[in-house]
């Protein structure tokens, strides 16, 4: 390894989603080992996003589940709580891949989501050259912002009504790389709480998707297979589920079997 090279090849998922290559992975509130990651990753998963909107990560934490995950090519995204420099500039820094910012509903909050979050001249991210996003190896200034703006995702959440109405001018702001779906959010705001189903919330998600796909921005839907179904045309990145979903599927299936023993 030469002076200034990385210690690893970070995964660029970026690139492989806008290649064509169909990206999975789930969301986490509970998972705090970064054993995880390596779970993850044996089970097939391309990322995990760690919830710290509605989750209660700390950063030493995540810190420690990025080092892993890059380390064995498994990225992780965090959904910050809100737009703010910094959440998002300290979660970067860690070394997460991605940043989902919620309820982004007009340009200007996308801009800004841009300007935490990317480097000059796409963004106006504040520069630290040696920390968890390069493996704490010193690094080129010029070759760390470059290769970072062309890695890491800046993912805007939709969900609500008014982010659907001005979808356009969010799809086509540079450096937005990504709009994700949150489709529960999105039936409250458009007047049907959990009918995700209702031809309102199906038209109004194919609106985002169309117009990622207009205006080249990646498109996902973290939903369940019946309502991911309905966009499988548009969508190149996929979440499904959650780890407490997960981890209760697998008590289930285990306290089930137990059962099925002992009435056998």
């Amino acid at each position: 390894m030469g002076p200034g090279e990385r210690m690893i090849a970070v995964v660029n998922l970026k690139e492989k989603a806008k290649n064509g290559q169909k990206i999975a992975g789930t969301m986490c509130r509970v998972f705090r080992n970064p054993t995880a990651m390596l779970l993850a990753k044996h089970a097939g998963l391309d990322f995990l996003m760690f919830d710290c909107e509605h989750g209660a990560y700390d950063i030493e934490t995540l810190h420690d589940m990025f080092l892993v995950g890059n380390a064995i090519g498994l990225p992780g995204f965090v959904r910050v709580p809100n737009l703010s420099k910094d959440y998002i500039s300290r979660y970067l820094d860690a070394g997460a891949s991605g940043i989902m910012v919620p309820m982004i509903e007009t340009v200007e909050q996308a801009q800004t989501l841009v300007k935490y979050s990317k480097y000059t001249p796409v963004g106006d991210r504040g520069f630290v050259g040696c920390c968890g996003h390069t493996e704490y190896t010193p690094i080129a200034h010029s070759t760390l912002m470059s290769e970072s703006n062309d890695r890491i995702m800046s993912i805007a959440q939709i969900e609500t009504k008014t982010a659907v109405e001005n979808i356009e001018g969010i799809a086509a702001v540079e450096g937005i790389d990504m709009l994700l779906i949150g489709p529960n959010d999105l039936s409250i705001s458009l007047g049907i709480p959990g009918d995700l189903m209702n031809p309102i919330e199906l038209d109004a998600i194919r609106k985002v998707g169309e117009a990622a796909k207009r205006h080249g921005k990646l498109f996902c839907v973290h939903a369940g297979p019946a309502l991911q179904k309905h966009f499988a045309d548009l969508m190149t990145v996929m979440m499904q589920l959650g780890d407490i979903e997960i981890i209760t599927a697998g008590f289930k299936g285990v306290a089930e079997g137990c059962r099925k023993v002992f009435e056998d």
